[in-house]
């Protein structure tokens, strides 16, 4: 996709407001708390700088009047904009859906040393299942099992980082967005040598010692074993923006799955079990999920004012999850709030809907980066620039922004939906709510 060169959106692209900060949207309007005074702030100021943009930047953005001549940046947009939070999510401010009672990554410092959950302690136990056996030579369990110190010592030949946004499967924002670094799973398994009836691996942490508790995941062995369509690998996490993986995010060594959900990616990760089991057993499984559906492309907004003046433009923000399929594009469309619409076009694929721009890659990644740098050697980055060479990337996200024409006074429905690279708008190709969420959001709008 050839990267946007408007050079008042690539101001704007600096450093654009992060979902994680920002209240995630319900599907339905009422659901929606009130924004709070930094979200109406951001509203404001955003407005202005739309304004501020004239007939070039309003074409650019695809929705709208021609607004007058051309502006800079105002300087108090550009101070608001710096101290807006940045593309990749600082590792502490990451939301947490974590299982255990307690938490494991809350339990005291002593017991964190008995379970093995400091990089002093952590042990990794590779073992076949004794149900439905592997064959394997060399197990990893007992005195032979991986600690962190030898997880280190294959870092230093196989370890690989890359950017991926960590969603969970139900929840329709996502959890944060980040650069992973750790070592392929394959490593550690070819360890074991295996040489026969080897189908699937599956994988779970520590959880209070409680089998009640115990939350696994799993993958087939081919997927583990090979990297398909240029996906990074499967890996044994230990850093997250070029920082130790605190409890909290799941260490001293969690796994990370590029494509999937956050469930297959499991937190305080002690045991890995090579198996000839013909299907999946993971505990996400309860609850009807679909446990192999991949990450989904879907939008939704970040700052929408619900109240705005009749007559005048509205300013849009936003993002956009690109998921497996890939994105072309975000499209945005307003539409009184009585507005009958047939009962055999539910997406509303019919909707007259409008391109909004998707915002460039920033000038600072942020994320709390070891010298705001990109970690030298991530893949989908270019080593010499530091630059992605196609945006947006895949398994991540993007920023999109629009300005809505002037409003008659009444009430609207905003919705925003995703193009993904096959032409496919967004729910489909796969609406199904249990696979992942893709449902069209909208924000209720009145105008006054």
């Amino acid at each position: 996709m050839t990267r946007m060169t408007d050079p008042s959106l690539g101001r704007l692209a600096v450093e654009l407001l992060s979902w994680d900060r920002l209240h995630c949207h319900e599907t339905r309007a009422e659901t929606m708390p009130k924004p709070d005074p930094f979200v109406a702030e951001h509203d404001e100021l955003t407005r202005r700088y739309f304004l501020g943009l004239g007939a070039a930047g309003a074409a650019a953005l695809g929705f709208l009047p021609q607004l007058g001549s051309a502006a800079e940046l105002p300087a108090e947009l550009r101070q608001a904009v710096e101290q807006l939070e940045p593309y990749f999510t600082p590792p502490d401010d990451f939301r947490d859906v974590s299982r255990g009672k307690p938490l494991p990554h809350s339990l005291p410092e002593d017991k964190k040393t008995a379970v093995g959950l400091t990089r002093e302690t952590w042990k990794l136990q590779v073992v076949s299942d004794p149900e439905n056996p592997a064959k394997i030579k060399s197990p990893l369990s007992g005195e032979k099992a991986l600690d962190f110190a030898g997880l280190m010592e294959l870092a230093e030949k196989h370890a690989v980082r890359f950017a991926k946004v960590m969603t969970c499967l139900n929840i329709g924002c996502p959890l944060g967005m980040g650069i992973w670094e750790g070592v392929p799973l394959r490593e550690v398994v070819w360890r074991t040598q295996p040489t026969e009836n080897l189908r699937r691996v599956f994988y779970w942490g520590y959880h209070n010692d409680d089998p009640k508790q115990l939350f696994q995941s799993s993958l087939p062995i081919g997927r583990v074993l090979e990297d398909p369509y240029g996906l990074p690998p499967v890996i044994l996490c230990y850093k997250l923006n070029g920082q130790w993986l605190d409890g909290e995010r799941g260490g001293p060594v969690r796994v990370v799955v590029p494509e999937h959900y956050g469930f297959k990616s499991i937190k305080w990760l002690t045991h890995v079990v090579l198996t000839n089991l013909a299907h999946a057993n993971d505990t996400y499984i309860d609850g009807n999920n679909d446990v192999d559906s991949p990450l989904k492309t879907f939008a939704a907004t970040l700052s929408l004012p619900r109240e705005v003046k009749a007559g005048g433009p509205v300013p849009v923000t936003g993002y956009a999850q690109v998921g497996i399929s890939g994105l072309s594009k975000v499209q945005a469309w307003i539409a009184p709030a009585n507005e009958d619409w047939p009962a055999d076009d539910k997406h509303f694929a019919k909707a007259p809907w409008r391109d909004a721009a998707m915002l460039p890659p920033p000038k600072r990644w942020g994320g709390n980066l070891p010298e705001e740098r990109i970690p030298s050697g991530t893949l989908g980055f270019d080593p010499k620039t530091g630059e992605p060479p196609t945006w947006p990337m895949r398994l991540s996200k993007v920023h999109w922004a629009a300005l809505l024409p002037g409003l008659s006074a009444g009430e609207y429905t905003f919705r925003c939906r995703t193009v993904d690279e096959n032409g496919i708008a967004q729910p489909m190709p796969r609406p199904f709510r249990k696979g992942g969420h893709s449902a069209i959001e909208e924000v209720h709008v009145v105008a006054k």
